[in-house]
Protein backbone atom coordinates (compact mmCIF):
# COMPACT_ATOMS: atom_id res chain seq x y z
CA UNK A 1 0.00 0.00 0.00
CA UNK A 2 1.09 3.46 -0.55
CA UNK A 3 1.62 6.36 2.16
CA UNK A 4 -1.00 8.35 2.08
CA UNK A 5 -2.63 11.67 3.62
CA UNK A 6 -6.21 10.26 5.57
CA UNK A 7 -8.63 12.92 6.51
CA UNK A 8 -10.53 11.54 9.65
CA UNK A 9 -13.93 12.99 10.93
CA UNK A 10 -14.36 12.57 14.93
CA UNK A 11 -10.58 12.13 14.88
CA UNK A 12 -10.58 12.73 19.09
CA UNK A 13 -13.21 10.23 19.68
CA UNK A 14 -12.99 6.63 20.63
CA UNK A 15 -12.86 5.02 17.01
CA UNK A 16 -11.02 7.87 15.76
CA UNK A 17 -8.82 8.18 17.99
CA UNK A 18 -7.51 4.58 18.00
CA UNK A 19 -7.66 4.76 14.42
CA UNK A 20 -5.18 7.59 13.79
CA UNK A 21 -2.74 5.71 15.94
CA UNK A 22 -2.60 2.86 13.18
CA UNK A 23 -2.37 5.22 10.21
CA UNK A 24 0.36 6.58 12.07
CA UNK A 25 2.08 3.52 12.90
CA UNK A 26 1.56 2.40 8.90
CA UNK A 27 3.03 5.55 7.78
CA UNK A 28 0.24 7.55 6.71
CA UNK A 29 0.18 11.53 7.13
CA UNK A 30 -3.55 12.03 9.56
CA UNK A 31 -5.54 15.29 8.92
CA UNK A 32 -8.55 15.39 11.58
CA UNK A 33 -10.96 17.26 12.06
CA UNK A 34 -12.24 18.64 15.93
CA UNK A 35 -14.79 20.40 17.11
CA UNK A 36 -13.82 23.67 19.27
CA UNK A 37 -14.25 21.75 21.88
CA UNK A 38 -12.75 18.42 21.59
CA UNK A 39 -9.98 17.20 23.51
CA UNK A 40 -6.95 16.77 20.96
CA UNK A 41 -3.73 15.96 23.52
CA UNK A 42 -4.39 12.34 23.43
CA UNK A 43 -3.88 12.13 19.57
CA UNK A 44 -1.28 15.16 19.00
CA UNK A 45 1.19 13.10 18.45
CA UNK A 46 -0.19 11.10 15.67
CA UNK A 47 -2.33 13.78 13.97
CA UNK A 48 0.12 16.12 11.98
CA UNK A 49 -3.03 18.66 11.13
CA UNK A 50 -5.94 19.51 12.83
CA UNK A 51 -9.20 21.02 11.13
CA UNK A 52 -11.40 22.52 13.63
CA UNK A 53 -14.95 22.36 13.04
CA UNK A 54 -18.40 20.52 12.89
CA UNK A 55 -18.82 17.50 10.36
CA UNK A 56 -22.16 18.92 9.31
CA UNK A 57 -20.00 22.39 8.56
CA UNK A 58 -19.14 23.25 4.99
CA UNK A 59 -16.95 25.45 5.64
CA UNK A 60 -14.26 23.76 6.74
CA UNK A 61 -14.24 20.94 4.36
CA UNK A 62 -12.13 22.85 2.21
CA UNK A 63 -9.27 22.48 4.72
CA UNK A 64 -9.87 19.01 5.85
CA UNK A 65 -9.54 17.67 2.17
CA UNK A 66 -6.20 19.97 1.23
CA UNK A 67 -3.95 16.93 0.82
CA UNK A 68 -5.93 14.43 1.27
CA UNK A 69 -6.07 10.79 -0.45
CA UNK A 70 -8.48 9.29 1.54
CA UNK A 71 -11.26 10.37 3.68
CA UNK A 72 -12.70 7.98 6.42
CA UNK A 73 -16.21 9.37 7.86
CA UNK A 74 -16.16 8.36 11.42
CA UNK A 75 -18.21 10.46 13.46
CA UNK A 76 -21.74 11.27 14.24
CA UNK A 77 -23.94 13.75 16.21
CA UNK A 78 -24.93 11.68 18.76
CA UNK A 79 -26.62 14.53 20.88
CA UNK A 80 -29.54 15.12 18.57
CA UNK A 81 -30.18 10.68 18.78
CA UNK A 82 -31.23 10.64 21.92
CA UNK A 83 -33.84 9.79 24.03
CA UNK A 84 -35.70 12.29 22.43
CA UNK A 85 -34.57 12.63 18.84
CA UNK A 86 -34.48 16.01 16.89
CA UNK A 87 -35.60 14.50 13.50
CA UNK A 88 -35.39 17.52 11.58
CA UNK A 89 -31.12 17.59 12.84
CA UNK A 90 -30.78 14.48 13.06
CA UNK A 91 -31.00 14.06 8.96
CA UNK A 92 -29.39 17.18 8.05
CA UNK A 93 -26.32 17.08 10.46
CA UNK A 94 -25.89 13.45 10.28
CA UNK A 95 -27.63 11.45 6.77
CA UNK A 96 -27.35 15.05 4.59
CA UNK A 97 -23.88 15.84 5.68
CA UNK A 98 -22.57 12.62 5.13
CA UNK A 99 -23.54 12.61 1.90
CA UNK A 100 -22.76 15.96 0.56
CA UNK A 101 -19.22 15.11 2.18
CA UNK A 102 -19.09 12.11 0.00
CA UNK A 103 -19.72 14.29 -3.06
CA UNK A 104 -16.93 16.95 -2.03
CA UNK A 105 -14.38 14.02 -1.26
CA UNK A 106 -14.73 12.86 -4.98
CA UNK A 107 -12.61 11.45 -6.41
CA UNK A 108 -10.92 10.55 -3.35
CA UNK A 109 -11.46 7.25 -1.48
CA UNK A 110 -14.08 7.17 1.20
CA UNK A 111 -14.47 4.34 3.66
CA UNK A 112 -17.34 4.84 5.43
CA UNK A 113 -17.85 3.89 9.25
CA UNK A 114 -20.98 2.05 9.46
CA UNK A 115 -22.61 0.07 12.04
CA UNK A 116 -24.30 -3.87 11.71
CA UNK A 117 -27.28 -1.96 13.05
CA UNK A 118 -27.90 -1.33 9.03
CA UNK A 119 -29.83 -5.28 9.63
CA UNK A 120 -32.49 -5.63 12.23
CA UNK A 121 -34.68 -8.33 10.21
CA UNK A 122 -32.83 -11.05 9.07
CA UNK A 123 -34.51 -13.05 6.28
CA UNK A 124 -35.09 -16.84 7.30
CA UNK A 125 -33.33 -17.67 3.81
CA UNK A 126 -29.97 -16.93 5.55
CA UNK A 127 -30.48 -19.43 7.83
CA UNK A 128 -29.39 -17.58 11.04
CA UNK A 129 -25.59 -16.94 9.23
CA UNK A 130 -25.02 -13.00 8.11
CA UNK A 131 -23.17 -12.40 5.29
CA UNK A 132 -22.64 -8.91 3.29
CA UNK A 133 -25.20 -10.09 0.72
CA UNK A 134 -27.63 -9.78 3.13
CA UNK A 135 -30.39 -7.16 2.44
CA UNK A 136 -29.95 -3.48 4.62
CA UNK A 137 -33.40 -3.53 6.77
CA UNK A 138 -32.49 -1.70 9.83
CA UNK A 139 -34.83 -0.70 12.87
CA UNK A 140 -34.44 2.73 14.27
CA UNK A 141 -32.92 5.87 12.94
CA UNK A 142 -29.20 4.93 13.47
CA UNK A 143 -29.45 1.85 11.53
CA UNK A 144 -31.42 3.37 8.87
CA UNK A 145 -29.13 6.51 8.77
CA UNK A 146 -25.81 4.53 8.07
CA UNK A 147 -28.02 2.45 5.54
CA UNK A 148 -28.91 5.79 3.62
CA UNK A 149 -25.37 6.62 3.73
CA UNK A 150 -24.03 3.35 2.12
CA UNK A 151 -27.05 3.62 -0.77
CA UNK A 152 -25.03 7.11 -1.83
CA UNK A 153 -21.77 4.91 -1.19
CA UNK A 154 -22.38 1.92 -3.60
CA UNK A 155 -24.27 4.88 -6.62
CA UNK A 156 -20.68 7.17 -5.81
CA UNK A 157 -18.95 3.95 -6.78
CA UNK A 158 -21.00 2.57 -9.69
CA UNK A 159 -21.64 5.54 -11.38
CA UNK A 160 -18.63 7.50 -10.67
CA UNK A 161 -15.86 5.06 -9.92
CA UNK A 162 -15.30 6.36 -6.77
CA UNK A 163 -13.52 3.78 -4.38
CA UNK A 164 -15.76 4.12 -1.61
CA UNK A 165 -16.24 0.82 0.92
CA UNK A 166 -18.00 0.58 4.20
CA UNK A 167 -17.12 -1.05 7.81
CA UNK A 168 -19.97 -2.27 9.91
CA UNK A 169 -18.98 -2.45 13.38
CA UNK A 170 -21.17 -3.66 16.37
CA UNK A 171 -20.81 -3.07 19.85
CA UNK A 172 -17.35 -1.81 20.19
CA UNK A 173 -15.65 -2.18 23.41
CA UNK A 174 -12.12 -0.55 24.51
CA UNK A 175 -10.89 1.93 26.42
CA UNK A 176 -12.64 4.92 25.76
CA UNK A 177 -10.42 8.92 26.01
CA UNK A 178 -13.85 9.33 27.85
CA UNK A 179 -12.89 6.35 30.69
CA UNK A 180 -16.54 5.79 32.25
CA UNK A 181 -18.03 5.44 28.57
CA UNK A 182 -15.89 2.47 27.88
CA UNK A 183 -18.68 -0.62 27.69
CA UNK A 184 -18.10 -2.51 31.30
CA UNK A 185 -17.35 0.54 33.18
CA UNK A 186 -20.61 0.60 35.21
CA UNK A 187 -20.59 -3.26 35.56
CA UNK A 188 -17.40 -2.80 37.15
CA UNK A 189 -18.83 -0.20 39.82
CA UNK A 190 -22.37 -2.77 40.53
CA UNK A 191 -19.86 -5.57 40.75
CA UNK A 192 -17.82 -3.80 43.10
CA UNK A 193 -20.15 -2.02 44.85
CA UNK A 194 -21.75 -5.77 45.87
CA UNK A 195 -25.06 -5.20 43.78
CA UNK A 196 -27.10 -8.07 42.52
CA UNK A 197 -26.22 -7.75 38.40
CA UNK A 198 -29.68 -8.29 36.46
CA UNK A 199 -29.53 -6.90 33.64
CA UNK A 200 -30.95 -9.25 30.88
CA UNK A 201 -29.79 -10.26 27.38
CA UNK A 202 -26.79 -9.70 25.29
CA UNK A 203 -24.71 -8.39 22.51
CA UNK A 204 -22.28 -8.52 19.85
CA UNK A 205 -18.77 -6.88 20.73
CA UNK A 206 -15.92 -6.30 18.69
CA UNK A 207 -12.66 -4.54 20.25
CA UNK A 208 -11.97 -0.77 19.02
CA UNK A 209 -8.15 -2.20 17.47
CA UNK A 210 -10.29 -4.52 15.46
CA UNK A 211 -11.95 -1.55 14.07
CA UNK A 212 -9.30 0.53 13.69
CA UNK A 213 -7.13 -2.40 11.77
CA UNK A 214 -9.92 -3.42 9.29
CA UNK A 215 -9.97 0.54 8.43
CA UNK A 216 -6.37 1.45 8.18
CA UNK A 217 -6.62 -2.42 6.22
CA UNK A 218 -8.98 -0.83 3.44
CA UNK A 219 -7.19 2.65 3.07
CA UNK A 220 -5.36 2.45 -0.06
CA UNK A 221 -6.61 -0.90 -1.35
CA UNK A 222 -7.98 -0.77 -4.67
CA UNK A 223 -9.85 -4.35 -3.58
CA UNK A 224 -11.88 -2.81 -1.32
CA UNK A 225 -13.89 -0.84 -3.66
CA UNK A 226 -17.43 -1.32 -3.56
CA UNK A 227 -17.64 -3.60 -0.70
CA UNK A 228 -18.73 -3.73 3.07
CA UNK A 229 -17.69 -5.53 5.78
CA UNK A 230 -19.01 -6.98 9.22
CA UNK A 231 -17.44 -6.50 12.04
CA UNK A 232 -18.37 -8.85 14.78
CA UNK A 233 -15.85 -10.50 16.76
CA UNK A 234 -18.17 -12.60 19.61
CA UNK A 235 -21.58 -12.43 21.36
CA UNK A 236 -21.70 -12.09 25.13
CA UNK A 237 -24.49 -11.91 27.81
CA UNK A 238 -24.26 -8.53 30.42
CA UNK A 239 -24.30 -11.59 32.71
CA UNK A 240 -20.77 -12.74 31.05
CA UNK A 241 -19.24 -9.29 31.40
CA UNK A 242 -20.52 -9.21 35.07
CA UNK A 243 -19.25 -12.91 35.95
CA UNK A 244 -15.73 -11.95 34.33
CA UNK A 245 -15.41 -8.78 36.33
CA UNK A 246 -16.22 -10.71 39.33
CA UNK A 247 -13.80 -13.07 38.65
CA UNK A 248 -10.88 -10.47 37.98
CA UNK A 249 -12.29 -8.82 41.63
CA UNK A 250 -11.75 -12.20 43.28
CA UNK A 251 -15.15 -11.44 44.60
CA UNK A 252 -18.89 -13.60 45.49
CA UNK A 253 -21.56 -11.82 42.91
CA UNK A 254 -25.08 -12.42 42.53
CA UNK A 255 -25.59 -12.29 38.80
CA UNK A 256 -28.63 -13.43 36.77
CA UNK A 257 -27.15 -15.99 34.10
CA UNK A 258 -30.45 -17.38 32.72
CA UNK A 259 -30.49 -15.44 29.47
CA UNK A 260 -29.77 -17.32 26.64
CA UNK A 261 -25.82 -17.80 26.32
CA UNK A 262 -26.20 -17.85 22.06
CA UNK A 263 -26.98 -15.52 19.67
CA UNK A 264 -30.20 -15.67 17.51
CA UNK A 265 -28.04 -14.73 14.32
CA UNK A 266 -24.55 -14.57 13.92
CA UNK A 267 -22.01 -12.48 11.37
CA UNK A 268 -19.53 -14.51 9.02
CA UNK A 269 -16.37 -12.61 9.31
CA UNK A 270 -14.70 -14.45 5.48
CA UNK A 271 -14.55 -10.62 4.33
CA UNK A 272 -13.02 -8.88 6.90
CA UNK A 273 -10.36 -11.79 7.39
CA UNK A 274 -9.70 -11.28 3.87
CA UNK A 275 -8.47 -7.86 5.03
CA UNK A 276 -6.15 -10.07 7.68
CA UNK A 277 -8.66 -9.42 10.41
CA UNK A 278 -8.99 -12.44 12.09
CA UNK A 279 -12.20 -11.15 14.84
CA UNK A 280 -10.89 -14.14 17.03
CA UNK A 281 -10.48 -12.27 20.11
CA UNK A 282 -14.02 -14.17 21.96
CA UNK A 283 -14.33 -13.69 25.42
CA UNK A 284 -10.48 -13.26 26.19
CA UNK A 285 -10.69 -10.33 24.65
CA UNK A 286 -13.64 -9.29 26.82
CA UNK A 287 -11.11 -10.18 29.99
CA UNK A 288 -8.28 -8.12 28.54
CA UNK A 289 -10.71 -5.60 27.75
CA UNK A 290 -12.08 -5.85 31.82
CA UNK A 291 -8.89 -6.45 33.38
CA UNK A 292 -7.51 -3.17 31.59
CA UNK A 293 -10.39 -1.29 32.48
CA UNK A 294 -9.64 -1.94 36.56
CA UNK A 295 -6.31 -0.88 35.74
CA UNK A 296 -6.94 2.57 35.38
Amino acid sequence: MSVMRVAITGVSGFIGSVLARHLHRAGHSVTGLVRTTSRREHVEAVVDRFVVGDQADASAWPDLLEGADCVVHNSVDWQILGKHPDLDAHLQSNLVASIALLVAAAPRQFVFVSTVAVYHDILPRWKGFVDEDHPLRPAGLYGAYKAAVEAHLWDAHYRTGQSTCAVRPCGVYGIDPNLKRSIGYPIIDDIRAGKPYRRAGGGKFVHVQDVAAAVTAAVGNPETAGKAYNLVDCYARWADWAAITAELLGVEADIDMSSPDHPVNEFSKEAVRSLGVMLDRGHDGIRDHLAALLSQ
